[in-house]
């Protein structure tokens, strides 16, 4: 049981891929990375060689052209724009993903182009993100919007969704630390935000139902650097097309303060950032 619901949980909906093989390239310079043997499929907009650029890292069951919504605004600003599918999405290879996977593929990606202005993740992109800077991606900002926040939880909202005992979902991800040979404390938010030395927007809308606000304002908390924008009625998808998040994006990449700073207590969960 415990391993069928391991081979469901790192398989993006196959919807997924088709939807996003019928997307535009939008006139994206189009190029292949073979990540560890993975061929990644990677969009650029622009010239990240002259112009700085923007790294987008789309969430689970996405696709890189996803950015479309924020390609003119941030051309318009003078970025270049990188964006791919990771592995077992859109047109990169594969047939399942996990989120170190997710992470040491937007590592690969970032090393190929170079160091970026910025990287803007969404849903489990964000948390990719957060996890390769803490490893050493170079961006000068960043942005995370609906980011999770802990592999565990994730795990929990998982076997709701499918209806699978809590008992056997935890099976599932022990299984996955010991094959992989990691541990679920070091893909938690608490655990690595501290590390990054760089300004962060954090987005999260109060009534996602997919990642909890809880989870983006904990990155909030104990991300040094960093201020949470709430929204209210975006939801988990449409806060990432958002107009207005776009906007205040872009007022956070000039260098204004944007958002709310988040003041830590030793009476929230996870205790004293």
């Amino acid at each position: 049981m415990a391993r069928r619901a391991g081979e469901l949980f790192t398989r993006p909906f196959r919807s997924a891929r088709e939807r996003a093989l019928a997307a535009p390239t939008l006139g994206a310079a189009e190029l292949e990375l073979n990540v560890d043997g993975t061929p990644i499929h990677a969009y650029v907009w622009g010239d990240p060689s002259r112009q700085p650029y923007v790294l987008f890292a789309h969430g689970w069951s996405s696709y890189g052209t996803r950015v479309a919504s924020w390609l003119k605004p941030l051309r318009d600003a003078g970025y270049a724009v990188v964006a791919f599918d990771q592995a077992a999405h859109g047109r990169s290879g594969g047939t399942h993903t996990t989120l170190p996977d997710f992470t040491s593929h937007l590592l690969a990606v970032g090393h190929h182009f170079g160091p970026a202005a910025a990287v803007i993740g969404h849903s489990l992109g964000g948390a990719a993100a957060a996890l390769a800077l803490a490893r050493g991606l170079e961006a000068q900002r960043a942005v995370l919007i609906a980011p999770a926040a802990d592999p565990l939880a994730a795990v929990e909202r998982f076997s709701r969704f499918v209806w699978l005992a809590g008992y056997v979902g935890r099976r599932m991800f022990a299984g996955f630390e010991q094959a992989m040979g990691f541990d679920a404390g070091e893909l938690q938010a608490h655990n690595n935000a501290p590390k990054i030395a760089r300004p962060a927007l954090i987005v999260h809308d109060v009534e996602d139902r997919e990642v909890p606000w809880s989870e983006g304002e904990r990155y909030a908390r104990f991300w040094r650097d960093s201020r949470l924008l709430s929204t209210r009625g975006l939801g988990h998808n449409r806060v990432a097309d958002d107009a207005g998040v776009i906007a205040a994006t872009l007022r956070f990449l000039r260098g204004e303060a944007v958002g709310d700073r988040v003041v830590s207590s030793p009476n929230l969960p996870y205790g004293f950032a």
